[in-house]
């Protein structure tokens, strides 16, 4: 992989139930089936992603807590999934523990950027899915990455939260990383039957304009069945709205490689 290419995305919202984990997962899986070799790092103590892939927590034993603490090598953490071209690095609560234990580290915002060099080469895309908070791992995943795709649920609040969050982006420009930059703002979660469905979309791009994917990905029930069965909804059901959204996503991103 070439690293000028920008394709280590973080996917981070600190407003909790926006479709973050489901993109990452989703997103993940299209771009394995675009034939780009994928790694998912699962950086959110709640190890949704991990679930979302059936990994089981007695299989997390290697994790990116043991990592990030320097206790196993992130080659042998990584773990291949079902999904042929896409491995994760799973995670477990004990990262919840991680700040405390980075706290006092010198330069501690670099340890997942120092981290991934080891093995970024090996990859066409690797995605981080960030923990809903703005804390220490948060800004570990913003250190590590050159692009940040913020998934927002297009429902009333979620405007308050999205200021938020590009405030800290620009902290993070200034002060830690120039090189990060938002690659779009996903809209997730619509209803075409709900009015503040539609007014939010459109307040969303009237004011980014093109920094909003072009795709919006619905409300579907079978992408909130999909992690049940330890499955990305692209193989729990490929023909469901859900599932063609994230396929549509997946193409949009790698149809942008060439202005990266």
């Amino acid at each position: 992989m070439n690293k000028i290419l920008n394709k280590i995305i973080a996917v981070a919202n600190q407003k909790g139930g926006v479709g973050k984990t489901t993109t990452v997962v989703n997103l993940a899986t299209a771009m394995a089936a675009c034939d780009r070799k994928t790694l998912i790092i699962d950086a959110d103590p709640q190890g949704n992603a991990s679930t979302g892939f059936g990994i089981k927590y007695s299989e997390r034993d290697k994790d990116l807590y043991s990592i990030m603490c320097g206790k196993t090598n992130i080659e042998d953490a990584i773990k291949k999934t079902i999904i042929p071209n896409l491995s994760i690095i799973p995670t477990s609560p004990d990262l919840s523990a991680i700040e405390q234990e980075l706290v006092n580290l010198e330069d501690r915002e670099y340890v997942l950027k120092n981290l991934i060099e080891d093995v970024v080469d090996i990859y066409d895309y690797i995605l981080i899915d960030c923990p809903p908070s703005l804390g220490l791992l948060t800004l570990n995943a913003l250190c590590a990455v050159k692009r940040l795709i913020i998934p927002l649920q297009t429902e009333f609040y979620a405007l308050e939260g999205l200021t938020q969050l590009l405030k800290t982006l620009d902290l993070v420009q200034n002060n830690f990383n120039k090189d990060i930059k938002l690659q779009g703002i996903l809209l997730t979660m619509y209803d075409s039957r709900n009015k503040i469905s539609e007014m939010v979309s459109n307040d969303v791009k009237e004011h980014f304009k093109d920094k909003v994917f072009k795709t919006i990905i619905p409300r579907n029930v079978r992408v909130s069945e999909a992690p049940s069965f330890g499955q990305p909804v692209l193989m729990y059901d490929i023909n469901c709205p859900g599932s063609q959204a994230y396929a549509a996503l997946a193409g949009e991103i790698i149809n942008q490689e060439k202005d990266l």
